[in-house]
């Protein structure tokens, strides 16, 4: 007797990881630490690789969001991308009145993030030589 084996819709699959990603930056915008983090497993791994830094598992990752000495003042997702277990969140974030544009590359396993890396840039003003081929965005 044959068995046949049923595979999850990967539309519904999908669904479920931007409802959760959409639920995990609301809470980063309203600072909502603990919900803020349900997103990650318990072993995730968070990148930052402009300063060299690794942070290992949900807990020291949300310990150190939690002492952030310049809590955001404004949040803005720009954008969420992806498909299978891989996203990408373009957003702005407000620290001190100065916005910090930030990409987020997320893995996810069993519907938690398992890796994260996060990219951050200053803005800085467009070159005058250029002007004439580009349209300003802000």
């Amino acid at each position: 007797m044959n068995k046949e084996t049923i595979q999850p819709d990967p539309s519904i699959k999908e669904a479920k990881i931007l409802e959760v990603l959409n639920a995990h930056w609301q809470a980063s915008a309203a600072g909502g630490i603990d919900a803020e983090h349900d997103i990650y497993a318990d072993d995730a791994i968070c990148d930052y690789p402009q300063s060299g830094e690794r942070i290992l598992g949900r807990a020291n990752l949300q310990a150190l969001r939690s002492h952030h000495p310049g809590k955001p003042s404004g949040f803005n997702v720009k954008r969420i991308a992806g498909s299978g277990d891989l996203w990408v969140t373009e957003y702005t974030i407000n620290y001190q009145q100065k916005s910090a544009y930030t990409v987020s590359i997320m893995e996810f396993r069993n519907g938690k993030v398992v890796h994260e890396t996060q990219y951050f840039a200053d803005a800085f003003e467009a070159p005058v030589w250029r002007k004439q081929w580009v349209e300003q965005m802000r």
